[in-house]
């Protein structure tokens, strides 16, 4: 399993903009669309990484946990489905279905959303504030396949903590870890 870390854009940029199509509801939305009114998780997966497989059930709890309190999420693949068809949009459905997505699952076709982000693995989070600045980029935990560290999310949900009491987010923060983003 390679284990690409995260690139680590610069804390305080603006959320890049985006229009993709969501896989759910077969309807275009941008980062407006997603907002959530005390900050948005903008986070990169795909369906067949065995790094987002172990922290998918994590990540739902936190979304349910946090969705009421104004942080919005957004999940987007940019795999290329053409080299990894399991990555398709119509199985990108499947696997929102499977795992009770209850946020958009947008598929990322050009890839330019993932470069604007500087994403590079499965999953990478980035936390932004309701200014729209990035105030976290990072791991969910310390918790990785196989390393026997249960999950907790305990390090992104400092980080969402942090936005919905709009308390200073700590900026030493740890790469997330994953499969590397499938690029053309």
């Amino acid at each position: 399993m390679a284990q690409t870390p995260s690139n680590m854009l610069p804390l305080g940029t603006k959320a890049p903009d985006f229009y993709l199509k969501d896989t759910i509801t077969n309807s275009f939305l941008d980062y407006n669309d997603c907002k959530g009114k005390k900050g948005t998780l903008v986070f990169f997966i795909c369906n067949h990484c065995p790094f987002v497989h172990h922290v998918m059930d994590e990540v739902i709890r936190i979304a349910n946990d946090y969705r009421v309190q104004g942080i919005g999420f957004v999940a987007i693949s940019s795999n290329d489905v053409e080299k990894y068809p399991m990555d398709s949009p119509i199985l990108m459905y499947d696997f929102a279905f499977k795992n009770h997505f209850e946020f958009p699952y947008l598929y990322d076709e050009s890839q330019d959303v993932a470069k604007a982000y500087d994403a590079a693995c499965t999953p990478d989070f980035y936390l932004f504030d309701n200014q729209n600045k990035l105030v976290y980029r990072g791991q969910l935990d310390d918790s990785r396949p196989g390393n026997n560290i249960p999950l907790s999310g305990s390090d992104l949900r400092s980080a969402i903590d942090g936005v919905v009491s709009n308390r200073t987010i700590n900026p030493e923060q740890k790469p997330s870890i994953g499969c590397n983003i499938k690029w053309k």
